[in-house]
């Protein structure tokens, strides 16, 4: 079984070493496998239903709607509403206006469910306005690969449904327990940035804000507070499901976008050709994504890895701390959606059994996830920020790679401090 995955990971990392796409390059990779594996599988049917079904789920149906909100937050010029209604509040913070990455992916984390969508409407703005000031172009690339993450954790959360539905767990406790570790995990990234100014003085500061600006600052964040308001009544309420959700988003968007006076018929139309072409590109990867995932399935590799962390038989923090490198590993290779279909079945009845919650395990899982969106060869922030700036995909990952290590830390963290996440859930009842 080594071996068989060891030629998965030569053949992928040779297609992407050759310039082809990486949604071409996890197709080829799956199909290949399976070719030489499985040669009695008839790969043009079987293909043919893996598309089908990769691009065909109620809960994909979000994506693009999710996309097509940003991109119209973005014609409205409401991102950039969001720069200058911040900035009054951070500029004279340690490390100044990079703080807007994380205030912003936080606040837009709670209207995408996206950790994409999240990158892309935040650094749209901030990386050509902190470079304009003079920031530290890695620290600020690095600290909106690792905010955007949020779009996971921060409820609405796309992955946070698929893991209820395939866990069969509460949606609105998973919800409400991702709020808390949210916040916290924002913090911490608030503080290595205030910790990276601290000591290397390396960020300009500005003028110190008078409350006017502020107020004024405060006006320009209300339309996001009021869309945040909407989607999250909408949500508790009981007024949309969370798969109608990303539609109430559309809606409130173009709203907003009209009561601010930035409603117009062509930037409706060049919103949704951005928000076609970027859902195009990331279903290719995910078409490319469900059959490599679907050959490692056929293949027994992922449940092979997790029977033999089973056979172990390790103590509870040490079994958290091998699934953890686990979910890294296969996080290099595999989408979000795939990690928790693929091992939820083999690696929740391991967590059950050695005494954790489920819906605990859920935000956990999640926090993988998180880890999965900023790690090379197909973190899906890392792209996106590749797309923004043009720089390389390995330069991208170092700058993130101090906020991949707050991520591990905090998945430690959860474990050691389990009411992080099951204390709001624990008030509902």
């Amino acid at each position: 079984m080594f071996e068989i995955g060891l030629v998965a990971v030569l053949l992928f990392a040779g297609l992407l070493g050759s310039s082809v796409w990486i949604g071409l390059s996890l197709f080829a990779t799956g199909y290949l496998m399976l070719s030489i594996f499985k040669p009695n599988i008839p790969m043009d049917i079987f293909a043919g239903k893996v598309i089908w079904g990769s691009t065909t789920s109620l809960e994909l149906v979000s994506l693009p709607l999710f996309i097509l909100m940003s991109e119209i937050l973005v014609s409205a010029r409401l991102g950039r509403s969001l720069f200058s209604g911040l900035a009054p509040w951070v500029r004279r913070l340690p490390g100044g206006l990079l703080h807007v990455n994380v205030a912003g992916s936080t606040l837009f984390a709670a209207v995408s469910g996206s950790s994409a969508a999240t990158t892309a409407i935040v650094g749209r703005v901030t990386l050509p306005e902190l470079a304009a000031r003079g920031y530290d172009r890695r620290l600020a690339m690095g600290s909106l690969a690792g905010a955007g993450t949020l779009g996971f954790l921060i409820p609405p959360s796309i992955i946070m449904i698929i893991y209820g539905v395939v866990a069969e767990q509460s949606i609105l406790e998973l919800f409400v327990a991702g709020v808390l570790p949210g916040i916290c995990l924002a913090m911490l990234y608030a503080g290595y940035i205030a910790a990276h100014q601290l000591l290397t003085k390396s960020q300009p500061t500005g003028e110190a804000p008078s409350w006017a600006e502020r107020l004024e600052g405060l006006r320009l964040i209300s339309p996001i507070a009021a869309l945040i308001i909407g989607i999250m009544g909408s949500l508790y309420l009981g007024l949309a499901s969370p798969t109608e959700l990303a539609a109430v988003g559309v809606l409130g968007a173009m709203l907003i976008a009209g009561l601010t006076g930035q409603f117009s018929l062509s930037g409706m139309v060049a919103a949704g050709r951005r928000a076609a072409r970027t859902s195009a590109m990331i279903g290719l990867i995910i078409i490319g994504a469900a059959l490599l995932n679907s050959a490692f399935g056929f293949l027994g590799i992922p449940k092979a890895i997790a029977s033999q962390i089973a056979a172990l038989e390790l103590a509870p923090f040490a079994l958290i701390a091998v699934l953890l490198v686990f979910y890294v590993i296969i996080g290099m290779f595999l989408d979000g959606t795939s990690i928790i279909v693929m091992t939820l079945p083999i690696t929740l009845p391991l967590i059950t059994a050695a005494g954790y919650d489920p819906i605990w395990f859920g935000v956990f899982v999640v926090v993988a996830v998180e880890i999965s969106q900023i790690t090379p060869p197909i973190g899906f922030n890392l792209f996106v920020i590749q797309s923004q700036t043009g720089e390389t995909i390995g330069a991208i990952a170092r700058a993130a790679l101090p906020f991949f290590a707050i991520l591990l830390a905090f998945a430690l963290l959860l474990t050691l401090v389990p009411g992080l996440a099951l204390w709001l859930p624990g008030t509902m009842q």
